[in-house]
Formats: structure tokens, C-alpha cells, sequence
């Protein structure tokens, strides 16, 4: 397979990294085009990693060589998570973009920034600590079993954000909402009464654009492959540090869709 056969399917990936941590297109494209020709040229070379980890290895490289501008503020040019984005200090940036926007692992992350898995952890983390603080928002649990909600809802708090509602049932969950709009949906699938959590979602979201986590002992119920699945599914038991870096990381993408007229 050639080279351009290898890194062709992850250019378009790139440049949205390079979008993301350089705070435009532009800038970023350039970036991206900089790596490339020094590619080509033979200024620079892949290293032995896997395709993908290397051409965003390599994009480090050149970046980091050519100055690594980063804007700090955000300019109020962009969209919403852009803004957001550029917000976080840079290095703290580029290990969350690159985990989670990009999907890379956190050993891929760490060999992609010449840190170890340790560092890499440590920056997500400043970078998760850094999201909370900013989106603070009001939070609903569906869950009917009392310890677990217990715990979910200590785990919320810690993190600065405020419990509106710990509902058992669909229809507790439905009112709870009437009564005070959420900024994210914590949900259960099975529920006390025999409701459906899944059903209490889809009632909430019909009247109202809020970010979803599923937690839940019955994850095959929504990964069936036969429709849309959930962006952030957790699995019981869980981890804390788990369901805190879903919560950044839903609320951090999440861009509210428009209200028709």
C-alpha cells in the first residue's frame, strides 16, 4: 500500500484536529499542509506506529517546529465548542482533542505528544476540570435504585453541577422536566414501575434539546444496530472517573439544535 494510500482516509480527520487546536481553518489547514510537505519533501519521516498515530505524531512535529501559535481567547468568531475549545490552555487542549474528539486512546495520545500515559491522564484531567467549571448545569437522574442514584447524584455535585430531580419512573422523570429544564439527562433503562428510562428520554427530548448519558446494567438494549445509538452509553457498575469524563465531554459537544418557529 502507498503512503498516500495509508494517510489519505485520516487527512480529513487531521485537519479537523488541526481546526479544533489552532482555533480555524485556515490556520489549521496550513499547519496540515506544512506536515505534508515536509513529508514529501523528506524533510520529515513516519515513524514505525501505526498509520494513523503517526501522520498525527508527524503533524506534532511540524506544528511544534513552526512556532505552535495557538490563540488563547477565543475570538467569538467560531461556533460554540470552538469558543469552548479555545479556552482550555494548549497543551491540556491537544490531549483532550486528541482523546476526545479523535478517538485516539490514551497511550496513543501519549505517543502522539512524547508524553507517557501518566502525563496524558493528568492533562485530560486539568483539561475535564476546566470544561466543568465552565458548563455547570442542572442535572436529572432517572434511576430507581436508591444507592446508585445515591451515588450518580454525589458524583454530579462534586463536579459543581446542581441535582434538579431524581426521578424512579417515566412519568416522574416527564414532570420533573415541566417543572425545571435540565442541561443533561443522567438515564436507567429499567425502572422502578417497569417503565422504560429509554421511553422517558425520548418524551423529554421531544420537548427539549438536552445532552443524554445512559447508565445502565442492560446496554444491549440500545446497541441493537437497527437504529441511532446513544453518543454516551455507560455500562453498570461503573466508574466514577468514568461517568465524570462522560458528563464533560457531553456537555463540551453538545450544540443545542435551533427551535422552529
Amino acid at each position: 500500500m502507498s503512503l498516500v494510500e495509508q494517510l489519505g482516509p485520516h487527512l480529513p480527520y487531521l485537519r479537523r484536529y488541526a481546526r479544533a487546536l489552532t482555533g480555524n481553518q485556515k490556520s489549521g489547514d496550513s499547519y496540515v499542509k506544512a506536515a505534508l510537505q515536509a513529508l514529501a519533501a523528506g524533510e520529515a519521516e513516519l515513524e514505525q506506529l501505526p498509520p494513523r498515530v503517526a501522520l498525527y505524531k508527524l503533524f506534532q512535529l511540524i506544528w511544534g517546529a513552526t512556532g505552535a501559535k495557538l490563540e488563547t481567547v477565543p475570538d467569538g468568531s467560531g461556533d460554540a465548542i470552538s469558543d469552548r475549545v479555545m479556552r482550555i490552555p494548549p497543551r491540556h487542549r491537544q490531549a483532550f482533542l486528541l482523546t476526545a474528539l479523535e478517538n485516539f486512546t490514551v497511550d496513543e495520545a501519549a505517543q502522539i505528544l512524547n508524553d507517557n500515559a501518566e502525563g496524558v491522564r493528568a492533562l485530560i484531567s486539568r483539561a475535564q476540570r476546566d470544561i466543568e467549571a465552565e458548563l455547570a448545569t442542572d442535572v436529572l437522574i432517572i434511576e430507581d435504585e436508591p444507592v446508585i442514584a445515591a451515588d450518580i447524584e454525589a458524583l454530579v455535585l462534586d463536579l459543581g453541577h446542581t441535582v434538579t430531580a431524581v426521578a424512579t419512573t417515566r412519568s416522574e422523570a416527564v414532570a420533573a422536566v415541566k417543572n425545571r429544564r435540565p442541561g443533561i439527562v443522567l438515564a436507567d433503562i429499567q425502572l422502578a414501575d417497569g417503565s422504560s428510562g429509554i421511553d422517558a428520554v425520548n418524551d423529554i427530548l421531544k420537548g427539549t434539546d438536552v445532552p443524554v448519558i445512559f447508565i445502565t446494567a442492560f446496554p444491549e438494549r440500545l446497541l441493537t444496530g437497527e437504529k441511532p445509538e446513544p453518543a454516551f452509553l455507560i455500562t453498570k457498575p461503573f466508574q466514577p472517573e468514568t461517568v465524570k469524563a462522560a458528563i464533560g465531554q457531553a456537555l463540551f459537544f453538545h450544540v443545542a439544535r435551533p427551535v422552529a418557529a
